[in-house]
Formats: structure tokens, C-alpha cells, sequence
């Protein structure tokens, strides 16, 4: 199964690369891997390290900066091919990735940067077993405070931990601790949706119900509730100081566990499960659950 779905995902790359100055769909991109839109950008994120978006706009300004370099073609031309509505909007872009504008790109001498086409290696991995349980639960709801980030270029992988840190410095944790019959401190990543790198990650806890207390948090600046549907959730455990054990067993479930299962991403929020503990700690143990449904 893992070198199957490994092999699923190579093909999607090469239809990719082959299709890429026809920004191909992502529905039709994930038809070559066989899976559902949502579930490919997200195993693609976590396998690659980068949205689709960010790898195909990469290899675009790739293609481009060798053909101003090679050609007499005018900038305005390579911009549209490539995708660009305008100069200036192509001209930003190339700037970003090669430090120089795309005129300048035609001078002989000028270094620039190169961003290969990825692929896989198709070798076994997962040496180590992975354990988890399988989880029904009736939707939800958590109340605390949102952080809008984005996984382009690894930000938030730079920005939640920030998140964390202000919520222990600025009372955040503490005014959640203080509710009454309410579930385990929890982060969720929230409005993740196919195309977008965008999404918001809340740092709260489950509501039993509505009490008093709940209600006048829900009144202060920045607090707010969300619905959390029912799913069937693959739930795995984590041993380790944070953030380091939750981000790597994050990774370890999309490049070892979805590809060795018959199972798929459901497209619904992922949770972080922070029980009472020192989150530093060498034998701290926090969960991860996954929405997911059965292929």
C-alpha cells in the first residue's frame, strides 16, 4: 500500500510538470494520485514541506527566469505564459524568487536561482511502529482565541509556537483553566480548504456545556466558539518537549501512516490534545487527532 500511494503521488507530479503552464486543477491533479483534492494538498504540504501552490509557482518563475535568459521573448509575454495577468504582478513575483527583476534577468552574468522539479524516492520507510486508535465523537464545540496564519514558507510553523507562548504570558491558558466542566486544553487548525494557504488556528477548550463562566469569556476581546462536526478521527500519541514531538509526529502520519492505510483525510479540522503536564518535558504526552473516512 505505502508504495502504491508513494507511486500515486509521483504520477500526480509528473502530470504536473507536464501540464504546468496550464495551471492544471487540483481536482484533476488529484485524480492522478487517486485521492481527494484536500487530502492530496495536504499530504503534498507535509511530504514536500510546501503548499502546491508555492511548488508550482516556484517552478513557473523556475521556466521563466531560463527563457528571459535565453530568449529575445519580452517580459510581457513570459509573464502571461506563465500565468501572470500583468508585468508588474510577474515582476514582484520573479523579484521575490530571484532577487532581481526580470529585465535584469537578460544580462549576461546574472546569477539565478533554480528551483528543480521534486521527485520521490520510492524507498520504505516506518521502521517504527505506529500506534493509534480509532475514535467516534459527536460534534463539539471550543471556545478561545484564533490566530490566521499560513503555511506558505513555514510560517506557522515559526507563528503557533509564538501563539503558545503569548497565551501562557498574557492569561489566555490560565482564563480557559478556570472553566468548569470543559475538556482538555487543545489547539485545533481550522479552515484548511483546497488551493488556500491560509488557514486559523484556535488554542481553546471543548465546551460541555454553556455555563456562566463560558459565557462571560466569550464577552471579552478576542474570545469566540467554534463547531467542531462529528467525525471518525485516527487518534496517535505523542512523547517528547513541545513543539518538536507534535510537529514530527504530524509528519510521520502523512509520509508513513496515510500511505500505508486505506484511509483519507476527511477535510475537517486537525486537533492538538494538550493534557496538564509540563509540555517540556522528555516523557510529556499530548494526541493528535485526524479527521478521516475509509477509501
Amino acid at each position: 500500500m505505502r508504495m502504491e500511494a508513494l507511486q500515486r503521488m509521483k504520477d500526480a507530479l509528473d502530470y504536473i510538470e507536464d501540464h504546468l503552464l496550464e495551471s492544471p486543477a487540483i481536482d484533476e491533479i488529484a485524480r492522478q494520485a487517486y485521492m481527494s483534492p484536500f487530502h492530496f494538498q495536504r499530504m503534498f504540504h507535509m511530504l514536500i514541506g510546501m503548499t502546491l501552490a508555492e511548488y508550482m509557482r516556484r517552478r513557473k518563475l523556475t521556466l521563466a527566469a531560463q527563457e528571459l535568459a535565453s530568449t529575445s521573448a519580452k517580459v510581457v509575454d513570459v509573464a502571461m505564459k506563465h500565468g501572470y495577468e500583468s508585468p508588474e504582478a510577474f515582476a514582484k513575483a520573479f523579484r521575490k524568487i530571484h532577487g532581481i527583476s526580470p529585465s535584469v534577468a537578460r544580462s549576461s552574468g546574472v546569477p539565478l536561482k533554480a528551483f528543480p522539479r521534486i521527485s520521490f524516492q520510492l524507498s520504505l520507510k516506518g521502521e517504527k511502529e505506529m500506534d493509534y486508535r480509532m475514535e467516534e465523537k459527536a460534534g463539539f464545540t471550543v471556545i478561545g482565541e484564533e490566530l490566521h496564519t499560513t503555511c506558505k514558507e513555514g510560517e506557522n510553523l515559526r507563528e503557533i509556537p509564538k501563539f503558545w507562548g503569548r497565551a501562557n504570558e498574557d492569561g489566555l491558558v490560565s482564563k480557559l483553566a478556570e472553566l468548569e466542566d470543559a475538556g482538555e486544553l487543545v489547539g485545533l487548525c481550522l479552515d484548511m480548504k483546497p488551493g488556500s494557504e491560509e488557514f486559523t488556528y484556535m488554542i481553546g477548550r471543548q465546551l460541555q456545556e454553556h455555563s456562566a463562566a463560558s459565557r462571560e469569556l466569550l464577552r471579552s476581546p478576542g474570545f469566540s466558539e467554534r463547531e467542531v462536526g462529528a467525525y471518525s478521527w485516527a487518534v496517535f500519541t505523542a512523547t517528547g518537549p513541545m513543539p518538536g514531538a507534535i510537529q514530527t509526529l504530524f509528519s510521520r502520519i502523512f509520509q508513513e501512516w496515510f500511505p500505508a492505510t486505506g484511509y483519507e483525510h476527511a477535510g475537517g479540522p486537525e486537533i492538538e490534545v494538550y493534557p496538564p503536564g509540563n509540555p517540556y518535558a522528555d516523557d510529556y504526552r499530548s494526541e493528535v487527532w485526524i479527521p478521516v473516512v475509509k477509501k
